[in-house]
């Protein structure tokens, strides 16, 4: 029985495929991708995703990735325990400097708000599909309730039913 990997979203950009005016990207996952990408991320199924990204330069070894990942995901609502769809919408803005020109030093808090520090240039590529993958499994609600559910905890008949219950007895013989 020969054992495959599940399928992954890639899609390479080379530094030097990117002009000056920079590229757009239109992405969009075949079924058995978003059927892996769900299991990867947690969640029942992922019927809907979509990517667009404007990759312009960065300066002379780098390059940035601006844009938008879309998608509608199946989970499991964490209240009712019914199935439920969610969107999720995250922002990208992104920049790629080569691994050499990455600083080694702390970044200070106030500097960490003001921007994000820049991710590693493996190979003078970037791989659109990893970052769409790794945007949209950050966009995911941990804790999906469907609208307008609330949580109320069952109510306990005798004080006694209480996870403390024991502790307290003991406390009363004193």
């Amino acid at each position: 029985m020969s054992r495959t990997s599940p399928p992954t979203w890639t899609m390479p950009v080379r530094l030097d495929d990117v002009p000056e005016a920079g590229l757009s990207f239109d992405l969009a996952p075949e079924a058995p991708i978003r059927d892996a990408l769900a299991k990867a991320a947690g969640v029942n199924a992922v019927p809907r995703l979509s990517a667009h990204f404007d990759v312009t330069r960065h300066g002379r070894d780098g390059l940035h990735v601006a844009g938008k990942v879309s998608a509608t995901v199946r989970q499991t609502c964490v209240v009712t325990l019914e199935p439920m769809e969610n969107e999720v919408e995250e922002g990208v803005d992104v920049t790629f400097v080569p691994d050499h020109e990455r600083s080694g030093e702390p970044i200070r808090e106030d500097e960490l708000r003001a921007h994000d520090p820049p991710e590693a240039l493996v190979g003078r590529t970037v791989d659109l599909g990893i970052v769409a993958t790794e945007f949209l499994i950050l966009g995911i609600d941990p804790y999906p309730r469907k609208s307008g559910v609330v949580f109320t905890p069952p109510e306990s008949e005798a004080p006694a039913d209480h996870p403390f219950a024991a502790l307290a007895a003991l406390k009363d013989r004193r």
